[in-house]
């Protein structure tokens, strides 16, 4: 059958991404997991608690199987940007516990529904809200992914860090050196390029 190939197939890159989002918080103090490191915040521990509360929007809301557990900060009523940085009250422990309770009930509801089982996205523009289990876990695997590739830079810019996944940087091998060379290359053709287009005609 078509389907369960599918829809495992969807599942796995799904879970992979969930994984790695977890994956970049190993080995990181209370403040690094929580430090903002953009101008506008984005930090590891506050991406996780955002993935958590998307899928317990996306796998419970929209397909009537609510998750049951109040997220204050996906309400309607919460301040901006509350769903992506955790306060100093929320542990590490408590944001991670979260997330993997929020995708066992995702998962429940991808086990238990059909890819063409239809759910309805409130918070979508009209025209849109109507949606299949497959639409929502493509979207919701996308996402995450994206969020995943956020937390790859995050974690470089704190500690260097890098790798797609436990046992698998995914990246070229080379020491130290090797690295500041690539890097001042980049910043060489960088240069070179801004002067050829970016100069004033004569």
């Amino acid at each position: 059958m078509i389907e369960p190939k599918q829809k495992s197939d969807l599942h796995r890159y799904l879970q992979s991404a969930r994984n790695a989002l977890l994956w970049k918080l190993d080995g990181l103090s209370e403040y690094d997991v929580r430090r903002p490191m953009t101008p506008t915040g984005t930090n590891l521990l506050g991406l996780v608690k955002h993935a958590a509360g998307v899928e317990a929007g996306y796998f419970g809301e929209t397909f009537g199987r609510p998750f049951g557990e109040a997220l204050p900060w996906i309400a309607e009523d919460a301040e901006p940007n509350a769903d992506l940085w955790a306060t100093a009250d929320e542990s590490r422990e408590h944001i991670v516990d979260l997330y993997q309770r929020v995708w066992r009930h995702a998962d429940a509801t991808i086990a238990a529904l059909a890819l063409d089982a239809t759910g309805r996205v409130p918070w979508w523009s009209e025209g849109r809200q109507e949606v299949t289990l497959h639409q929502i876990l493509v979207h919701v695997a996308t996402e995450t992914h994206r969020h995943a590739g956020h937390a790859d830079i995050v974690r470089e810019l704190l500690d260097g860090a890098v790798g797609m996944s436990e046992g698998n940087d995914n990246l070229p091998a080379g020491d130290r050196s090797w690295w500041e060379s690539h890097r001042a290359r980049l910043e060489q053709a960088a240069r070179e390029a801004g002067r050829r287009t970016d100069a004033p005609p004569s």
